[in-house]
């Protein structure tokens, strides 16, 4: 599949320990995103972050981690993208957790798939 010009990025942020039926949230989300045939979904780990209740989590010595942000980053058409919101907005309110999910356009360069 080849894919350039205008597309959405859809960004979900949300929680390292955040859960959807006792699954990793943004697995479950990646998953989604593969099953509805999107382009491509990467998860970002981050080191460092707060949310809507002010509550810094970041990495320490004494621990692995805290309850890390994680950043779940879908670029595909606008078309594609407006139809899985639906499907985001329903696995964040299963999981009822705090999260934050942004989109805006993009110029998708080149994404070329297979050989």
């Amino acid at each position: 599949m080849k894919l350039t010009g205008e597309g959405k990025l859809v960004r979900i942020f949300i929680g390292e320990t955040d859960k959807h039926h006792h699954m990793q949230l943004y697995d479950t989300i990646v998953k989604r995103a593969r099953e509805e045939h999107l382009a491509g979904a990467t998860v970002l780990r981050g080191v460092e972050g707060f949310g809507a209740r002010s509550v810094i989590h970041k990495v320490s010595l004494l621990d692995l981690s805290e309850d890390l942000p994680m950043i779940i980053e879908i670029v595909d058409t606008a078309e594609k993208i407006e139809q899985f919101l639906p499907i985001i907005d329903t696995l964040l309110e299963e999981a009822r957790c705090g999260a934050m999910v942004t989109v805006e356009k993009v110029d998708i360069r080149k994404y070329t798939a297979g050989k």
